[in-house]
């Protein structure tokens, strides 16, 4: 029996997840520029939100313009953003040890955090999304943590989907890490957490109860948006097939074939 159950009325605020659910790879997923078309035109607030923190918000907004959905650099939220914020509110110009990428590195640094790979030195060591991860940056953030350095993370996916399958994300390197310092993250910033919901509907300005939280993934996207009383949307185009759906005690309020199924029948051609 197909779960398909998709919306009636159209929300003042829309919340997007963008790998999977937008786009996937350097396409983006169908009906999803027509669905964005329609609801800027009506007036109603779009933004986009992503764990992964391999691309700058500015690099994200360019995708989206260059796929054909313009977007302005203060629509996009990421993990590497709430972090920042997270880190400023706790400790401020905190020396850090980053398993991740340049563009999260890059976004710290502008920030007043000051990097570093002197174990002894670290206050605080950021796990995150690393395709560049190695043995010799367990070893440091291992000693680090060891030395009494906090620890805390962007997002906790397992893997980020890409065309054709997908790629190990931040719940591998926090495994690793937690695994050999016998020590809990702390703290995970991104979706589904609080800092990040907060976040998001701080960018909209609007009542948890006005927006829709689209995504692909149930234990993140979906998750996150009813704990905020949001009404939610899985579309069925990235990580989240839909016979994960009968066993899984996360339901969704609307489940989608694609972003298409947002608009009510009454706006369809």
């Amino acid at each position: 029996m197909s779960s398909l159950l998709t919306p009636q009325r159209f929300f003042a605020g829309y919340i997007f997840d963008l790998d999977g659910t937008v786009y996937l790879g350097e396409a983006l997923l169908p009906t999803a520029g027509e669905t964005l078309r329609v609801l800027r035109a009506r007036g109603l607030r779009t933004i986009f939100i992503s764990n992964n923190p391999t691309h700058a918000r500015a690099d994200y907004a360019t995708k989206l313009t260059r796929l054909g959905v313009p977007t302005s650099i203060d629509d996009i939220l990421t993990s590497s953003l709430v972090l920042v914020d997270f880190l400023q509110r706790r400790m401020p110009g905190a020396r850090l040890f980053v398993v991740g990428e340049e563009p999260l590195c890059a976004e710290l640094r502008r920030s007043g955090f000051e990097l570093t790979e002197q174990a002894h030195n670290v206050d605080a060591v950021i796990a995150s999304f690393d395709r560049t991860f190695e043995y010799r940056k367990l070893q440091i953030a291992f000693d680090a943590i060891r030395a009494g350095a906090r620890f805390f993370a962007t997002n906790a996916d397992r893997f980020c989907p890409v065309p054709g399958g997908g790629e190990p994300d931040c719940a591998a390197i926090i495994a690793a890490i937690e695994a050999c310092t016998h020590t809990r993250v702390e703290a995970v910033v991104g979706k589904p957490s609080n800092y990040m919901i907060a976040a998001a509907l701080n960018l909209m300005d609007l009542p948890a109860a006005d927006c829709l939280m689209t995504g692909d993934r149930l234990e993140t996207d979906i998750l996150m948006g009813q704990e905020a009383g949001m009404s939610t949307a899985l579309p069925l185009t990235g990580a989240t097939p839909e016979s994960a759906l009968a066993g899984s005690s996360i339901r969704p309020t609307y489940v989608l074939r694609h972003l298409g199924d947002l608009l009510p029948p009454s706006v369809l051609p």
